[in-house]
């Protein structure tokens, strides 16, 4: 490693770290500049240039020479880490342990651009815009009395973690404190124009907004796909769905309930004096340069309101089928299926499977100038240039169907149905694929065989299922082991027995599952993959569906064409040391 060896001045440095001044405060010097200049990454000339923009800026180092147009942040970030042969990291995809932040002052780390990431032991790992900057490596070591184990990261990404830690200046817990018990804020009836003009007014209160916005900011920071607020008798509870489970985050006084839900509700543009039926609403917010969406959905309950928020984050959305966990036949097979010009492709699984992420990465692959793409959802979740979507609206008669009829006047190539949950849906959507269409859909069933039968039960023809569906495809997320916490664990015989493993053919393979850590909440889980069970319409299953086969013989038979069950393909990722058997029985069903 090419770091300066520097003698440290120890009373010095405790001096300054005792009066809040760390040492690189008196000393601090960046040599990226001439490190880029021996490197010819930037000439003397536009050295010269940037030294004098950066003297009346006051702008970084990196800032300034990135404004110069002559090399880029990335590259930047690239040439120190093959300079310093430091591990180029992407923040948007750690979340850093509230004890770890808490390591260095804010006031340290927005100045030298460091950010604490995860301890391990003695070791803390540290990620720098700029490692060149003399003294901040020892005062971290000082400061913590951790060994530091350096990473790089780019300004920009910095900034926004930034922004994603500090932005509400505390946690909710101690938003809560700083509220107290008396907020002055107390349940009102709303029996009068009187007391819901005071509620209006109650609800707009600082305390009230900055807890409401601290709850929407540290769900998006938890990566959370839903927000729970749920009143009972004597507790109003605060839960947000993290890889597929839902966790309690914190319960506010009660007498808080009835300000927060109807903060929320003006918020999503939602009448706060009707509280006898469900409502459903919208919030758009900002949360640092991320636009971040929110479905809202309220449901009077016998205590109060219950209000659920689904995040919609697009930052988040992956849309690279290559890296959702397919299995390398049922990839091939399902890529091989939306090429083709024309057919039905079935998506299915329970809701938050991750259904609509695949059906928007299929769209996002075929979608070109020189297609015509039309979608009808409900409701629209990610808003794509180059689709025409439209939002179904069944109050006014704009359903999945009628949407349906409108765009085959519209000259489609590509359709995709949110969902085919009535007989005349079916029956358009298979029309439509037999007439030269790739039709895209949802039918809500529990298998990839399941779904064939499914159609046929609503009534449509089994000849018209058989000659119009390519691929149907079933799918389910399954959460992943902690990556920092795992460790060996011994598993029961009977336990693979369970999953249909057979103890003796595993002998000797390790297993592994979450012990727990500040990373995954002690979940000992971080992150989900996906599991598939993807079958296509062979000429043998074609025939099956025409000679009134069932679900079992089908999917009997697709098993010995190669298709992986959810069940067979779960057990893969929990050999593979992916996850846990918990999860497997948890996703599949201990009858499956």
């Amino acid at each position: 490693m090419h770091f300066a060896k520097m003698k440290l001045d120890a009373k010095a440095i405790f001096e300054n770290v005792a009066n809040g001044k760390p040492q690189a405060t008196a000393q601090m010097s960046s040599r990226l500049p001439n490190l880029l200049i021996s490197n010819e990454l930037i000439s003397q000339e536009q050295f010269l240039i940037f030294k004098s923009r950066q003297k009346d800026s006051g702008n970084s180092v990196i800032t300034e020479l990135t404004k110069l147009g002559v090399i880029s942040e990335d590259q930047i970030a690239q040439f120190i880490s093959n300079y310093y042969s430091l591990e180029l990291v992407d923040l948007e995809k750690i979340t850093v342990p509230e004890p770890v932040l808490k390591l260095l002052s804010k006031d340290f780390i927005q100045k030298y651009q460091v950010l604490p990431l995860s301890r391990s032991g003695k070791t803390l790992r540290v990620s720098l815009v700029d490692p060149s900057i003399d003294f901040v490596l020892e005062d971290i070591k000082f400061i913590t009395g951790f060994n530091v184990q350096p990473v790089v990261c780019t300004e920009t990404q910095f900034l926004r973690a930034i922004e994603r830690y500090y932005q509400m200046g505390g946690t909710l817990n101690k938003i809560l404190a700083d509220m107290g018990e008396d907020s002055g804020v107390e349940v009102v009836s709303q029996s009068n124009d009187a007391e819901l003009d005071r509620l209006k007014e109650e609800v707009e209160t600082a305390p009230v907004v900055k807890l409401v916005d601290g709850i929407l900011t540290d769900a998006v920071n938890k990566k959370a796909s839903d927000i729970h607020l749920e009143p009972y008798e004597n507790q109003f509870r605060v839960r947000f769905r993290v890889d597929g489970v839902l966790i309690e985050v914190m319960s506010p006084p009660t007498h808080l309930k009835a300000a927060i839900v109807s903060r929320i509700k003006i918020m999503a543009k939602l009448n706060i004096a009707e509280r006898r039926v469900p409502q459903d609403g919208h919030i758009k917010m900002k949360l640092g340069d991320k636009a971040i969406d929110l479905r809202v959905s309220t449901l009077p309950t016998l205590f109060g309101e219950k209000i659920v928020m689904r995040i919609l984050d697009k930052s988040n959305l992956t849309l690279d089928l290559h890296s959702f966990g397919f299995p390398e036949k049922a990839l091939t097979d399902f890529e091989k299926a939306i090429r083709m010009p024309h057919g039905l492709i079935l998506v299915t699984g329970p809701t938050g499977s991750g259904k609509t992420t695949t059906l928007y990465s299929v769209l996002s692959k075929l979608n070109t100038p020189t297609v015509n793409t039309m979608t009808a959802e409900d409701p629209v979740e990610y808003n794509f240039a180059g689709l025409n979507q439209v939002q179904v609206k069944e109050d006014v008669g704009l359903t999945f169907s009628s949407a349906l009829k409108s765009f085959l006047r519209q000259d489609p190539d590509i359709i995709m149905i949110g969902e085919i949950r009535d007989l005349e849906t079916g029956s358009i959507a298979v029309r439509a694929a037999l007439t030269g269409h790739l039709v895209l859909s949802t039918p809500h069933t529990n298998s990839a065989a399941a779904t064939v039968t499914r159609m046929i039960d609503m009534g449509i023809e089994r000849f018209l299922v058989s000659s119009s569906v390519n691929i149907v495809l079933a799918q389910r997320l399954m959460r992943k082991i902690c990556k920092k916490c795992k460790v060996p664990v011994e598993v029961h015989p009977e336990a693979l027995r369970e999953v249909g493993l057979d103890p003796e053919q595993l002998k000797g393979m390790t297993y592994y599952h979450g012990a727990g850590c500040a990373e995954c909440n002690n979940s000992g889980y971080k992150g989900r993959t996906g599991i598939y069970e993807v079958m296509p319409m062979t000429p043998k299953i074609r025939e099956m569906v025409l000679d009134c086969k069932n679900t079992y013989e089908i999917e009997a038979t697709a098993v010995k064409e190669g298709m992986l069950t959810l069940r067979m393909d779960a057990c893969e990722k929990f050999k593979a040391g992916t996850t846990t058997i918990e999860e497997v029985l948890r996703i599949t069903g201990e009858g499956h």
